[in-house]
């Protein structure tokens, strides 16, 4: 395939999120850090974490190796290898994955004593729902390892048993990524059990940063920057009986690494008919983006946004990848429209929308594309770009709106949906106004808000949610 990408070429599009193996342990660009419980007493270890990941055909090999030690001494060593089986169920837009291990090795010394890992099972299952705006994955974990334990100068050795059982929740965009695990050990010795809970969560961020430029002699008075982020944050809750005190037998235990940000600088707009306006921040925050590419210094933000800006303005702005298949030159394409021009530079935007059921046209024939986009239809295409309008409630609902009778079915779930999740709200009549068109003002506010639901909200709700309020 010959691919047109449409995309912000500044950023590198490869968001990912992972907590780097199942033990509650964090890094950043130099450090990793852990906590070790066998011994009777939280150990934290830090030093350095390799993680490399190869890809064959539909199985990803994921290595990840740790030398780490503490300042009394005590050391340990880890290389464990995971597989994972992707299969993609390209009708449902859905992906499963199966993950067991490959291989493995650990040891740990502590004051003399040592733990060798003797055997490991491990199963991992999750589900990857591939939606346009953003991918949503959830898993569940578990396995058992069996160390021996050579305390210092004995001849026999003692076996201590983990299990580990819990999950794991996610999300991908371009915007950010975030992944929590919460996961259980059982900890058996011969001195009794052992509990220990793990909470930890890696999220990447891309937030927009207004930089002034303060000389007065200057030919614009600020720009965007784009801040790229991340940081692991984990938790171990512990319940030791057998502990060597009592000082620490029940505690609470935190880390967090923090990699150093990167900053990306924007555009700077121009327009000359925002000074005062209200929607002026979100008009140059998009523009600043190549959401919008006005040649012109006046943005007419009163005036009417048509659904061809929208709909390319919204897969922009989630940064969706569009292919187009190679044409040989005695062949002209045809338009999914009659009103379309397949040559226009933004059709495969529109293309790639109806085709993933973001928008559909006005009628059969047409796609209507300079008609005035109603806020309905608005509503129906950020929620379809997040694959959220299934959230809505069973068939029969009403929504709060005092106007909800003259809401259109097509928009109904959307419209409950963005309502819940905070993207748009009523008039100071409580009314919906389904059947307003918008003006580019108005519309630049609503994906502007768009964004900052991928922004900010999602990181909320998979990280903080889960792990101050779960």
């Amino acid at each position: 395939m010959a691919a047109i990408i449409f995309s912000l070429v500044f950023f590198n599009t490869d968001t990912k999120a992972k907590a780097p193996g199942f033990n509650g342990g964090v890094l950043n660009e130099y450090t990793y850090e852990e906590a070790f419980f066998l011994s009777g007493a939280p150990i934290k270890f830090s030093g350095k974490a390799t993680i490399s990941e190869r890809a064959s055909k539909n199985l990803i090999t994921t290595t990840y190796k740790f030398n780490l030690s503490n300042p009394n001494g005590d050391k340990l060593t880890r290389s464990v290898s995971y597989v994972s089986t992707l299969e993609a169920h390209l009708d449902k837009g859905q992906t499963t994955s199966n993950t067991s291990i490959k291989s493995y090795s650990e040891k740990v010394t502590i004051g003399g004593d040592t733990y060798t890992l003797d055997d490991y099972q491990f199963s991992q299952a999750s589900v990857i729902d591939n939606r346009p705006a953003s991918d949503y994955y959830s898993g569940n974990v578990v396995g058992r390892k069996i160390y021996l334990k050579k305390a210092k100068g004995a001849k026999s050795t003692e076996t201590i048993t983990v299990f580990l059982n819990g999950r794991d929740v996610g999300y991908k965009n371009f915007w950010g990524a975030t992944e929590t695990q919460l996961l259980d050990f059982e900890i058996n010795t011969s001195k009794g059990t052992a509990y220990v809970t793990s909470k930890v969560s890696d999220s990447k961020s891309r937030t927009l940063q207004y930089e002034p430029n303060t000389p007065s002699f200057s030919s614009f008075v600020g720009g965007h920057s784009v801040i790229s982020s991340s940081n692991m944050i984990s938790e171990y809750n512990y319940d030791i009986p057998f502990a060597t005190s009592n000082k620490n037998s029940k505690g609470v235990l935190h880390l967090n690494q923090v990699n150093v940000p990167k900053i990306d600088r924007l555009i700077v707009p121009k327009f000359r008919d925002l000074s005062n306006h209200w929607a002026k921040s979100d008009i140059e925050k998009l523009y600043s983006l190549g959401i919008f590419d006005e040649a012109s210094q006046f943005f007419s933000p009163n005036t009417p946004m048509v659904r061809y800006q929208f709909t390319v303005g919204v897969l922009k702005a989630v940064n969706l990848r569009v292919f187009e298949e190679p044409q040989k030159k005695t062949t002209s394409k045809k338009a999914i429209f009659a009103d379309l021009d397949p040559k226009h530079p933004d059709y495969p935007y529109i293309e790639s929308a109806v085709e993933k059921g973001i928008i559909n046209g006005v009628n059969p024939n047409a796609f209507g594309p300079n008609q005035p986009i109603k806020r309905a239809q608005a509503v129906a295409i950020l929620v379809r770009a997040l694959g959220m309008e299934g959230r809505a409630p069973s068939p029969g609902f009403s929504t709060n709106y005092s106007d909800d009778k003259i809401i259109p079915a097509y928009a109904k779930d959307s419209v409950y949906v963005a309502t819940e999740l905070g993207l748009i709200n009523g008039d100071e009549k409580n009314r919906f106004n389904p059947n307003q068109s918008l003006t580019r003002a108005q519309s630049s506010a609503m994906i502007s808000r768009f964004l900052t639901f991928l922004e900010s909200d999602l990181k909320q709700n998979y990280r903080d949610d889960m792990l101050f309020f779960d």
